[in-house]
């Protein structure tokens, strides 16, 4: 899911991309610099992304913009995410459309 999603950013125009396989290596790569919005599959290893979330939003990096990414659209699970921190939300499947508008949404916001 992650190269789907680093290939799609390419395709609408965001090829400066750092990826991290996980929460814990998202946050190591949170403290290199140089992130402005951050994508978050909700499913990941060693550290689930609503944790990440958790973890950026009580850190350095509360400020940086969070859009996550899941195959659940229930409505409780969507305001969790929200509550946890999350900015805005993508569903999976989603065209790439969709992704650039969040995205901008999330920049121009």
């Amino acid at each position: 899911m992650r190269r789907i999603i680093i290939n799609t950013l390419a395709r609408i125009g965001y090829k400066d991309v750092v990826q991290a396989d996980n929460g814990k290596t998202g946050l190591q790569k949170l403290d290199e610099g140089g992130v402005d919005v951050i994508i978050t599959d909700w499913n990941m290893p060693e550290m689930d992304g609503l944790e990440f979330v958790k973890r950026v939003r009580s850190g350095p990096y509360k400020e940086v913009p969070i859009l996550m990414v899941t195959t659940n659209a229930a409505k409780e699970d969507i305001v969790e995410a929200l509550q946890a921190g999350v900015n805005n939300y993508v569903v999976k499947p989603f065209t790439p459309e969709t992704l650039k508008e969040k995205i901008e949404l999330l920049i121009n916001s």
